[in-house]
Order: structure tokens, then sequence, then C-alpha cells
């Protein structure tokens, strides 16, 4: 007798279920040997890109930070600068200010001086001229008086001299 298993119509036969074992342990064996190492190398080179990106993002980061530092830096700079122009303008705008301001005062004082100059020039002038006009009419005047002509320039001169003399003394007398 003969001991037989009865699986059923589904059960293979012993060298179907051999073979079937012996092509489960070959593509095993080519899926470990073949398609894992593609599968590890691939899921490194991902592993490797993402912590290559997340240091390249880290890096960019710290450079972002670094130059916002030297920008924020170089304003404050720059803001010291145009402080520091600013006032230096504020002084030499004074300092301007203050050589317009004395160099006015000075040309003042010059037109005032050489209009005093001017006027007295003006008044010897006058005074010149009134001596003469003066002199003119006293001797004109005095001729008639004495009733003599007085054309001799050294009588005349000496008549308009004393005449003038005493309206000044008289001027002197009333001030």
């Amino acid at each position: 007798m003969t001991l037989e298993i009865s699986l059923g119509p589904l059960a293979p036969a012993l060298p179907e279920f051999i073979a079937g074992i012996l092509l489960f342990l070959a593509v095993w064996y080519g899926v470990a040997k073949l398609v894992v190492p593609k599968f590890e190398q691939t899921y490194e080179a991902r592993a490797q890109a993402i912590q290559g990106g997340i240091e390249k993002a880290e890096a960019a980061q710290n450079e972002a930070a670094a130059a916002l530092a030297q920008y924020r830096e170089q304003l404050a700079g720059a803001r010291e600068e145009a402080s520091r122009i600013r006032e230096e303008a504020k002084a030499q705008g004074a300092q301007i200010l203050a050589e317009m301001r004395a160099d006015a005062q000075q040309e003042s004082a010059r037109l005032v001086e050489q209009a005093k100059a001017q006027i007295e020039a003006e008044r010897v002038q006058a005074v010149e001229q009134l001596r003469g006009a003066i002199g003119s009419l006293a001797t004109d005047l005095a001729g008639k008086i004495v009733g003599e002509s007085l054309t001799d320039d050294e009588r005349a001169r000496r008549t308009v001299d004393r005449f003038l003399a005493d309206l000044e003394a008289n001027d002197a007398e009333r001030v």
C-alpha cells in the first residue's frame, strides 16, 4: 500500500513543486544580487542628494545671513557717513555765512569811508566855488560902495579874504 496524500486538485505535482521552489530561489537570488543593490544605490544617491540639498540650503541660509549682517553694517556706516557729511555741510555753511557777513561789513565800512571822502571833497570844492562867487560879488559890491573899480586881483583877493574872515568870525560867535 502506498501512502498517498491527496491535497486536492490544486496541489502541484512533486516535480512541479521542486521546479517552482528552485525557480523561486533563482528569482530571489537574482533579485537579491541584481535588483536590491540597484535600489540601495538609488536610495543612497537620493539620500545624499537630499542631505546635500539640506547642506546647500543651510550654507545658502548662512551666506544670506552673513550678507544681511554685512548689508546692515554697510547701511549703518552709510548713515554715519551721511550724518557726518550733513554736520560738515552745516559747519561749512555757518563758516561761509560768517565770512560773507564779515565781507559785507568790510565792504559797508569801505563804502561809508569812500562816501565820506567824496562828500568832504565835494564840500571843499563847493566852499572853493562859493569863495570864488562870494569874492566876485564882494569885489563888485565893494567897488560900488567905494566908488572905484577893484579889478586889481591882489587888492580884490585881500578884500575877499578879509570879508570871509569876518563872516567866519561872526559864525563862530553865534555858535
